[in-house]
Parts: structure tokens; C-alpha cells; sequence
């Protein structure tokens, strides 16, 4: 076994990454910084009785932002505004808004449009595909997805889309989510809420690597079969959470991960603090 002197780690420093020489001394490697933040719909009862305070509260937790959801679209601008100064004042962003399909109507959108910019939001996310009738059906879906991202492109916002389990299954040997990743633009962003992939059986490592630069967030949750289902937490169902990262982060184009927890055996509160420290111990593994 070689002896190392401070010299030579310190020319071995200079001639490997930062990454690779933390893996050679046994350490696990670096990665990037990728914010996280809360979908708001995890504090949903919460935030219903004081939205302000429940902002305050993540914040101190160590989120990064929030991505709010299809309520949002009620408020006013005003509203949004003071909603918007909160954030700031908390050192928060707002990284997206989950919206309903409904709201991707055209004498609606304008609305969406002025609320996200004053939430300070970049990609406006379809919620749920919905009712959908063939592949033509999705062909269309992506059709109104294509189109709105060409609205909000001028604004400096782009669409994107979230999956659930449905977009995972194959119809007459095609999986939905194959027609809308083949028919919307490359600089169209997906969000993969993860918990789809694993009920409906897919690999979602491969769906990321399959679509580089496209899936720029992700809602994270872990599920286990049989009872408790989604109701684990990070960590503890089949989630292949390393190579996810992996795949992400090297190829995927992430630009922020989003915890959403429906619920689990803790309250919201306590479930939104332990998914956070979750995630932070299962990326630094």
C-alpha cells in the first residue's frame, strides 16, 4: 500500500476533479446544486388556514422555493403580489405552478400568464392530462401543450407537462408519455412525478436518459407495494433514487426537484421537514 504525503494529494488534487477524487478516497462524489423545493400541495390544509405563515414555516425547514397549484389561478393580482413580497422577503422562489388543463384555455391563459410572471415562476405545468381518447387524443394533448409553450415563450416562461401513472401504461403497445415527448419541441420541459413510473412498472431511469436536457423537475416520491403505497417516504419504497439522481443530473437537464408528499404516517409539517432531509441524505450517498 503507496504512502501518501501532503504533496502528492496535493498534485493528485490538481490533476483529478473534484468529483472523481472524492470517490477515490473513499468519499461519495460531489454533485451540482440543484434547488429543492415544496409542491405546496403537501401543506395544502395548512396553507388553506394561513397561507403566509406555511411559507414562513418552509422556509425555515431549508426549501429552497415552492411550486403552487391549481388554486392559484383564483387569486387576484394584487394577491399575487402580496404573495410574491412574502417570497421574497423569505428568500423563496416560486418554481413553477401546477395548472390545470382547463386553465390552458384560451380566455384563461392571459390570467395565467400575468400570475406567473408576478409570482416570478419560469415553466407553467399542466397538472393532469385528464380524459384522453386514443392516441389521437394525446396527439391533440400535445397539440395544446405545444401551444402553449409558444404563448408563454415571449414572456420568458415555458409549458410543461406532469405525469401520473396512466402515461406510463402501455396502449395498444404505445405509452401516452412516448406520443407527447415525440410530438411537442425539444425545449418542451417534462416534470416526472416518480411515484408513476414505479406504480405503473416503467423504468424511469431510462425515460430521463431517453429525453436529454427535456425533464427539468421532478416531483419526488417513493412508493412500495401493497399497503402504504405512496404513503412511504423517500427512502423507504422501490425508488432507484441514486441512479435517478444520476441520470438527472448528468444527462436529464434537472433544474429543480420538488418534494410532494399526499400524505404518510406523520403530519404534513413533520412529513414536509423529514422528506427534505430525506432527499438531502439520499443525494449525498
Amino acid at each position: 500500500m503507496p504512502t501518501f504525503t501532503r504533496r502528492h494529494l496535493l498534485q493528485l488534487a490538481a490533476t483529478v476533479p473534484i468529483a472523481a477524487a472524492s470517490s477515490a478516497f473513499g468519499q461519495p462524489a460531489l454533485r451540482k446544486k440543484v434547488p429543492i423545493g415544496l409542491e405546496m400541495f403537501t401543506l395544502r390544509a395548512e396553507e388553506e388556514k394561513d397561507r403566509m405563515a406555511t411559507l414562513q414555516a418552509i422556509a425555515e425547514m431549508g426549501y429552497d422555493g415552492v411550486e403552487f397549484y391549481g388554486i392559484y389561478t383564483a387569486w387576484t393580482h394584487d394577491y399575487a403580489k402580496s404573495v410574491r413580497a412574502r417570497l421574497d422577503a423569505l428568500n423563496l422562489r416560486c418554481f413553477s405552478t401546477h395548472t390545470r388543463r382547463g386553465d390552458f384555455a384560451a380566455e384563461t391563459f392571459s390570467k395565467v400568464i400575468e400570475l406567473n410572471q408576478i409570482l416570478g415562476s419560469r415553466h407553467v405545468i399542466m397538472a393532469h392530462s385528464e380524459k384522453v381518447d386514443g392516441d389521437d387524443g394525446w396527439k391533440r394533448l400535445a397539440e395544446t401543450l405545444t401551444s402553449a409553450h409558444e404563448k408563454l415563450r415571449p414572456h420568458g416562461l415555458g409549458a410543461g407537462f406532469h405525469n401520473y401513472p396512466v402515461e406510463f401504461r402501455p396502449v395498444n403497445g404505445t405509452r401516452p408519455i412516448d406520443i407527447l415527448t415525440a410530438n411537442t419541441p425539444k425545449d418542451f420541459g417534462f416534470q416526472l412525478d416518480t411515484v408513476g413510473p414505479l406504480q405503473a412498472g416503467a423504468d424511469l431511469v431510462a425515460f430521463v436518459k431517453a429525453n436529454p436536457g427535456r425533464i427539468t423537475s421532478y416531483h419526488l416520491k417513493d412508493w412500495s407495494p401493497g399497503e402504504g403505497g405512496g404513503r412511504v417516504l423517500l427512502g423507504e419504497g422501490k425508488g432507484p433514487w441514486k441512479a435517478l439522481f444520476d441520470a438527472a443530473e448528468s444527462v436529464g437537464g434537472v433544474e429543480y426537484y420538488l418534494v410532494e408528499q399526499e400524505g404518510s404516517r406523520f403530519t404534513p409539517m413533520e412529513t414536509a421537514k423529514r422528506s427534505l432531509e430525506a432527499l438531502r441524505t439520499l443525494r449525498a450517498s
